[in-house]
């Protein structure tokens, strides 16, 4: 188990255990985390899982591919932290990880 912190557009915080080989997105789900509408249910078809993640924690995250890029374009407010949640994996290197959620999905 990982813990995960969500924190919402206004600040709010919410921190919980995920299990190993989830996704972010799927932690959220089971949590019901709210801004994390999760459309297409995790086949990265969509960008309603859109997260921010911190600089610090891009090296313990798994790489972003080509196509996550190319759907990233259609979520709201992007920048270079942008990722799907769908798309990092739970594992014991992002104990601790924190993600900012955008404004909308």
């Amino acid at each position: 188990m990982a813990k995960i912190t969500y924190i919402e557009h206004n600040g709010k915080s919410h921190t919980v255990e995920v299990k190993k080989g989830l996704s972010v997105m799927e932690g959220a789900v089971q949590n019901n985390i709210p801004g994390i509408d999760a459309d297409c249910g995790g086949s990265m078809a969509c960008a309603t899982c859109h997260v921010y993640v911190k600089e610090e924690w891009f090296d313990k995250i798994n790489i972003k591919s080509e196509g996550e890029d190319d759907m990233l374009d259609q979520a709201y407010e992007p920048n270079k932290h942008s990722r799907l949640s769908c798309q990092i994996s739970v594992t014991d290197d992002i104990d601790g990880l924190i993600v900012n959620l955008p404004e909308k999905q």
